[in-house]
């Protein structure tokens, strides 16, 4: 299991290592001593699975309010994605900019997201099966969005012309979101002490 930081503070690219036989593969999917070692979230709530039918499907951007932000570790189970998140923490040198990892079956990678973190993707095969752990339980009342095709933000999507749900759609633009996020909130507690110990 190798873990690639990526530009934005706190992200993370995590590339698994299947063992192969005849018979096919075995691999560890999680492994809470390694994300310990680099301070990463361990204590998952919830697991969440997503089946996009079609490919050029966007899904997002989404995140909960706080006290309910979570954070999450995504997978492509079946097909690919590109997935997409944007810092939303307010006093982060990256406020504003978003970063996009290609998930799938066949690259065995995860992205880990933090805390204070939109968070959305686009179906690039037909059929994409998307598995994301969350350390904090959905909660329908901090349910929160952006514009997937901000002007701002300039996310370059793989389509120009994607299938979008009507609520999707509603999201408020970047430049008319109050952001409530900043870096102390967006760190677990168990983070926070890895950090100081490191």
């Amino acid at each position: 299991m190798e873990f690639r930081p990526l530009a934005l503070d706190g992200c993370f690219e995590i590339r698994l290592n299947p063992h192969r036989d005849e018979r096919g593969y075995f691999m560890r999917t999680f492994d809470r001593e390694l994300f310990q070692e680099h301070g990463l979230i361990t204590d998952w709530v919830q697991e969440n699975q997503s089946m996009t039918i079609h490919k050029w499907i966007i899904r997002g951007l989404h995140f909960q309010q706080p006290p309910h932000t979570e954070t999450k570790l995504v997978r492509a189970l079946a097909g690919a994605v590109l997935d997409v998140f944007v810092d939303l923490r307010k006093d982060s040198p990256t406020f504003g900019r978003w970063g996009a990892v290609e998930l799938s079956e066949a690259m065995f990678n995860l992205v880990y997201i933090p805390r204070g973190f939109a968070h959305g993707f686009c179906s690039l095969t037909e059929r994409t099966i998307v598995s994301y752990h969350v350390d904090t339980c959905y909660a329908r009342h901090a349910e929160g969005g952006l514009c997937w095709n901000d002007p701002t933000l300039k996310i370059r999507w793989p389509t120009t012309t994607p299938q979008v749900s009507a609520k999707d759609q509603t999201w408020p633009l970047f430049c008319d979101f109050d952001s409530p996020f900043t870096i102390p909130d967006a760190i677990s507690e168990f983070a926070k002490e890895a950090t100081h110990v490191r």
